[in-house]
């Protein structure tokens, strides 16, 4: 069955059948005439020839660091959710936190011909920005903030600022285990968040008293076995994410420590690992699934406008959540 076949059945012309289609003018009677002719043959229009005439595809690629990710996947829940109630379709591709398949897979969707791009980055480069630049389809910068470009993203300086200047009234010797500071987000803004507000209450991080961890819980239990054996006398640890707290917190209670009586612990992002610990971890709240939502609904404000859209930058707020594995911890 082809259109020209329809065009017979329904006694009208190709033309007609063609504007139907694409939601041109027809009459009422032709109208009906042509949809009961495509009910009852159980007619598809040729999705190609359709992407041929409009230009769309329908897909969205979305790139992400990582899968087993809290936070990413109630990102992603967010993003897909919109996406379908649009009619639009995902392509999400995975870099394993290498920042070369971030560029592949840039290269892969501009290639491609997707309507538009979400991009979950952690790191960008020379050659992030000039590939960044090439695209001839909207992308919208999810969890970082990158100037010339529509972004959405936590403050993570006031997520760790909060935890800190809570933590800081019931601890003295404070360490801190972060990550990699090319990590524009989770490295250098919620380091800058610690270290910010034990300066405004009066207190130092030491170079010594910080440990680099990876995104894994292993790497927390390591590095707070590191940070506890060259300082033995600390009694709170802040962590970069929930992750890392709780790979500390598992390390801290093999190790003898009771927590929070002689070590309070807490993390970042209010995962369901935060909840399942013993303790219960404190955490911050960042609205992840709010973040992917709003990142399409951005997306799609691009690829409707075009170059009349406007750039815009969202920065989502955060929540204190204060639970078992700090000293007076009770949900606020």
């Amino acid at each position: 069955m082809n259109i020209n076949e329809i065009a017979k059945l329904a006694g009208v012309s190709r033309a007609t059948v063609s504007r139907y289609l694409n939601n041109g003018y027809v009459s009422e009677e032709k109208k009906e005439r042509i949809r009961k002719i495509i009910e009852e043959t159980g007619y598809q229009p040729s999705s190609s020839a359709q992407t041929l005439r409009s230009k769309k595809t329908n897909f969205i690629g979305v790139i992400i660091p990582k899968i087993n990710s809290d936070s990413i996947s109630r990102m992603v829940s967010g993003i897909s959710s919109t996406l379908a109630g649009a009619g639009y379709q995902m392509l999400l591709a995975c870099t394993h936190n290498h920042e070369k398949e971030e560029l592949r897979f840039l290269n892969l969707f501009k290639e491609n011909h997707v309507d538009g791009v979400i991009l979950l980055g952690t790191i960008f480069t020379a050659e992030h920005r000039k590939v960044l630049k090439s695209l001839s389809v909207p992308i919208v910068i999810l969890s970082q903030y990158l100037s010339g470009y529509s972004c959405v993203y936590s403050d993570d300086y006031r997520a760790a600022y909060d935890l800190t200047s809570y933590l800081a009234g019931t601890g003295t010797r404070i360490g801190y285990l972060g990550v990699t500071e090319k990590d524009e987000a989770v490295g250098k803004e919620r380091l800058r968040g610690v270290r910010e507000a034990l300066q405004d209450n009066h207190q130092t991080l030491p170079d010594e008293y910080i440990r680099e961890c990876m995104f894994d819980m292993e790497s927390g239990a390591a590095q707070a076995k590191a940070l506890l054996a060259d300082v033995p006398d600390i009694d709170t640890v802040i962590c970069a994410t929930d992750t890392i707290a709780a790979g500390a917190l598992q390390f801290l209670k093999s190790a003898g420590k009771r927590v929070p009586e002689d070590i309070q612990i807490a993390g970042i992002g209010d995962s369901s690992l935060s909840r399942v610990t013993e303790p219960s971890l404190t955490t911050v709240h960042l609205y992840y699934e709010e973040a992917g939502t709003e990142a399409a609904r951005l997306l799609f404000d691009l690829i409707q406008n075009g170059e009349a859209a406007i750039q815009k930058e969202v920065k989502l707020d955060c929540k204190l959540i204060v639970q078992g594995s700090t000293r007076g911890g009770e949900q606020l």
